[in-house]
Parts: structure tokens; C-alpha cells; sequence
């Protein structure tokens, strides 16, 4: 079974992961993604902003494998403050639909103690089914 590494264009190299994993058969697999840039920076440091921007660096992933949002068939939340994320319901909901548009695919969302990096808020991990011609 061969796969392929995705790395979007003009992303700071991951170091120890892959951003994204498309096997031959067009299942994508995409790591977790936090609020940061491509550049790993973090921009912006409330919840709704960090979410915004992991959402957007699944898109950047799913798109460098060729898909679209609406490949997205899973996706799994991990997040430091269910308060916080509770709060903001009417928020999430649109910064969402503005990344994502209305496709609502599979979802578990985790409360953690914490992530690797320090200043996330939040980490989403995806899986897409990539059409292959």
C-alpha cells in the first residue's frame, strides 16, 4: 500500500508529522491542525479565531490533495475549555459555515487538559474521501 504526504504550498515544514497522509484508494487523512499559520504562528489567540484558522488549514490540506470541504467525512475536535466553546455556540456556528460552508460531516469534539503547543485553543483532525480519476 503506497501513500502520499500532503504539505500545502508555502507551509513552514512539520517537523515529526505529516500534515496530511492520501492513501491510493483517496482516503486523506489530516492531522491535527491548530489555530496557527502556515507559517506556524499563532495570529490570533481567542477560541473562535484559533478555530477559524485550524478549519482553514484543514481546507489548505484537503485542497492540496486535489479535494474540497465537501470531502471533509469526519472530524474530531479537541478542546482546552468546554465553557468557552459552550459560550460562543452562535459564533462557532457561523465562523464554521464561513470556512466550511454547510457541509457538516462526522463529528466528536474532546475536552483536554491541554495541547501540545502552549497557546492552542483548539486541535481538529479530519478525514476525506479524495475522488481519484
Amino acid at each position: 500500500m503506497a501513500h502520499k504526504i500532503i504539505h500545502p504550498d508555502g507551509w513552514k515544514p512539520a517537523k515529526g508529522y505529516a500534515n496530511g497522509v492520501l492513501s491510493d484508494s483517496g482516503t486523506l487523512y489530516v492531522g491535527g491542525q491548530i489555530g496557527w499559520t502556515a507559517q506556524q504562528v499563532f495570529e490570533v489567540h481567542d477560541f473562535i479565531g484559533q478555530m477559524r484558522q485550524a478549519l482553514s488549514n484543514i481546507r489548505a490540506v484537503v485542497e492540496a490533495a486535489g479535494g474540497a470541504p465537501g470531502d471533509i467525512t469526519r472530524l474530531t475536535w479537541y478542546v482546552t475549555d468546554k465553557k468557552e466553546y459552550l459560550a460562543a455556540q452562535a459564533e462557532v456556528g457561523a465562523a464554521y459555515r464561513e470556512v466550511m460552508g454547510r457541509h457538516f460531516p462526522a463529528m466528536t469534539m474532546v475536552v483536554v487538559a491541554g495541547l501540545i503547543e502552549d497557546e492552542a485553543r483548539v486541535e481538529i483532525e479530519a478525514t476525506a474521501e479524495i475522488p481519484q480519476n
